[in-house]
């Protein structure tokens, strides 16, 4: 999957690095991907790929940073297409999976993340702990717009049912798995108020 980073400061030479490793790391993981493939396919050396990203895990860093900032462009697009409709705006993540599902292959690069780096003092770690803590804030934030009677269980919840739905889509390729967890969600917000 492509990733186009928001750091205008990129140089060309950083883009296409960055853009080689964020496919390769998705694709392979991120431990079976070494500099020398990621230098060698973006058609550099190992030194401009160190001259732009210090390290590897900083490459890891600027991919994983890179990516979170494309999910959540997704999403809040999503909230902004569901406009006033305080319901359709709780299920927007929801509506977002079945696009960056479709586009994927390897399910969620942050669980995917989260399982190569378990070490709480890692950059990666605590990137992906960013990630799922933001889409937990968000639906939180959400449900208590919508009035939901008790929003912290509400919003965990529906933590739950997306992240299951990435992880049934990847692992048992159900297709249907955002479907199906929207339809719940919609269920869950709907009695919750």
């Amino acid at each position: 999957m492509s990733t186009e980073p928001e750091d205008e400061g990129l140089t060309p030479g950083a883009r296409r690095i960055l853009e080689v490793a964020s496919e390769l790391f998705y694709r392979r993981g991120f431990h079976a991907v070494g500099v020398d493939t990621i230098a060698a396919e973006s058609g550099v050396t190992k030194r401009t790929l160190y001259d732009r990203f210090r390290s590897k895990d900083a490459l890891v860093a600027a991919y994983l940073s890179a990516r979170d900032r494309q999910w959540r462009d997704v999403v809040l697009s999503r909230l902004d297409d569901a406009g006033a409709d305080r319901v359709a705006r709780v299920l927007a993540p929801f509506d977002a999976l079945p696009e960056w599902l479709d586009a994927g292959g390897r399910g969620c690069a942050f669980i995917n993340a989260y399982a190569e780096f378990p070490d709480p003092d890692h950059p990666a770690h605590q990137l992906v702990v960013a990630e799922k803590s933001w889409l937990r804030d968000l639906f939180h934030a959400l449900v208590v717009e919508v009035g939901a009677i008790d929003p912290g269980t509400l919003g965990e919840q529906l933590l739950c049912l997306h992240e299951g739905a990435i992880v049934s889509h990847a692992i048992l390729g159900q297709t249907s798995s955002a479907s199906t967890a929207r339809s719940a969600a919609e269920i869950l917000v709907c009695r919750a108020l």
